[in-house]
């Protein structure tokens, strides 16, 4: 049996795009991965190291057009054989899955954070406050994963990348500008955030959660109000309305905590809350609470992990 997993490889080959061919590998099945775009030949014959057989591209195609992907896929699918298509849960999974099971008369499940029990899939329900199990009915399976719910598994070695025609048809997207996110790690993929909300009181403060970023390897987050008054940028926003991420562990500075931020954060594994307030809703739902000032809490936190780490 066939499995084709759909890699994103826009800037190279994110986390995602490695947890997604691990996922498809724990299909008991011949993985397949598939890729639009220029990227480089090398670095996706590297999709092997993580059980990937072999990787077929189309460099004639916009990557940005879900369209034009969902067609690829098809042909790839059609033409392997492949019963599932595993995707990564990220923007372009949510353009392109939907598109792909009607054209192929698949259920798609969105969001899996477990391997398929049978025809069943574990996923988040209730912003994150419950688990569900949704039952695929069809031949054709579409699951999506949700980013940090699997940890990339090497141990392979480089496959062959093979050009493949996907008959992707006329684009119907043009690309004039994009700007890629600041930063090392990006934010859905980070294993550590550090985050703050309006209880900074001002853009001017948030060098204290970037020097605790730092000192973490971590990747800096927001409150939805902080990105729409403009103190940090709208892709650092966190939270139902925003990006939803699943950190190891996730610093919450001067967040209340309302239910919408919550829901894009309450997959993290630990949840560390810093605030005035010991009747802010985030303490409810962290791990470990410090109710005191973020003025003074962060910068100690920081300098205590700075002595941790020279000491080790």
């Amino acid at each position: 049996m066939s499995i084709v997993v759909y890699i994103n490889s826009n800037n190279g080959l994110a986390k995602s795009a490695l947890e997604a061919v691990t996922y498809g590998n724990k299909l008991d099945g011949d993985v397949i991965a598939v890729t639009c775009g220029s990227a480089d030949e090398s670095v996706l014959s590297s999709l092997g190291d993580y059980g990937a057989s072999k990787v077929l591209v189309d460099r004639s195609v916009n990557s940005n057009d879900s369209m034009q992907i969902a067609n690829v896929l098809k042909t790839a699918v059609e033409a392997t054989g492949a019963k599932t298509i595993i995707f990564s849960h990220d923007l372009i999974a949510k353009a392109v899955a939907p598109r792909l099971s009607v054209m192929l008369k698949a259920g798609l499940v969105s969001g899996a954070i477990d391997v398929p029990n049978g025809d069943t899939v574990q996923v988040n329900v209730f912003s994150g406050k419950a688990f569900g199990n949704v039952k695929i009915s069809t031949d054709l399976k579409i699951i999506s994963l949700l980013p940090n719910s699997f940890q990339p598994e090497s141990g392979g070695s480089a496959c062959p990348v093979e050009e493949f025609n996907g008959n992707a048809g006329e684009a119907k997207i043009r690309v004039i500008d994009s700007k890629k996110p600041e930063g090392d790690v990006p934010l859905p993929e980070a294993e550590l955030v550090v985050s703050a909300g309006r209880g900074l009181k001002g853009p001017e403060n948030w060098d204290m959660i970037e020097d605790l970023a730092v000192t973490l390897g971590a990747a800096t987050a927001c409150s939805r109000p902080v990105a729409d008054i403009g103190w940090r940028p709208h892709h650092e926003h966190v939270g139902q309305t925003g990006v939803a991420i699943r950190p190891n562990l996730y610093i919450a500075a001067g967040i209340s905590g309302a239910i919408q931020h919550l829901a894009g954060v309450n997959g993290s594994k630990v949840i560390v809350v810093v605030n005035t307030d010991e009747e802010a809703p985030f303490f409810k739902a962290a791990d470990y609470g410090v109710v005191g000032d973020a003025f003074e809490v962060i910068p100690r936190l920081n300098e205590a992990i700075k002595k941790f780490k020279a000491a080790n």
